[in-house]
């Protein structure tokens, strides 16, 4: 059973910083969502989250665009940006998803998976204490760099979609 999304998007752009703010370098996805959240960017809300659950896919699909924040160890010298696409099954088999696992879910239960990023940020310790690492430190800088580019880009894509469909025919 699917039910549908509310008619107005709740935010333009929704980012979800998660990780465990106990273990070292892992909390450097909550760290770059209470900073976008403290910039109070219009249309922009940023969760802080120790883990993805379901309960995400509600506010996932009622965004415009959502993007995913975590520590990553597969790229420890660079903060990378990738575009994700919905996995083909919502099922989650354990007590966290994966954001293309959300996005599924966002889809079949709600009908509506927006546009989707994953942000990584490279992560070197993981030990007890909310210490950052210096390439983590770093990467969090760099991050909020990503955002703020990735947000000024996407909402120029936005209005020249708006322009485009107001434009009329020739």
């Amino acid at each position: 059973m699917s039910r549908k999304p509310s008619p107005a998007l709740r935010h333009d752009f929704l980012i979800i910083g998660y990780g465990n703010t106990l273990r070292g370098d892992d909390g450097a996805g909550p760290r770059v969502a209470e900073a976008v959240a403290a910039m109070k960017y219009p249309g922009v809300c940023a969760l802080v989250c120790p883990l993805l659950t379901p309960e995400l896919a509600d506010p996932i699909s009622q965004a415009r665009a959502v993007l995913f924040v975590d520590a990553a160890v597969d790229a420890p010298h660079q903060v990378r940006l990738r575009k994700l696409q919905p996995a083909k099954s919502a099922q989650i088999m354990s007590h966290a998803a994966e954001p293309r696992t959300l996005l599924a879910l966002a889809r079949d239960v709600f009908g509506r998976a927006p546009k989707a990023w994953w942000l990584t940020i490279p992560a070197v310790t993981f030990d007890f204490g909310g210490e950052f690492s210096p390439e983590t430190q770093q990467g969090i800088a760099g991050a909020l760099e990503k955002i703020q580019a990735w947000l000024f880009s996407n909402r120029a894509a936005s209005r020249a979609r708006v322009m485009r469909s107001r434009k009329p025919p020739s």
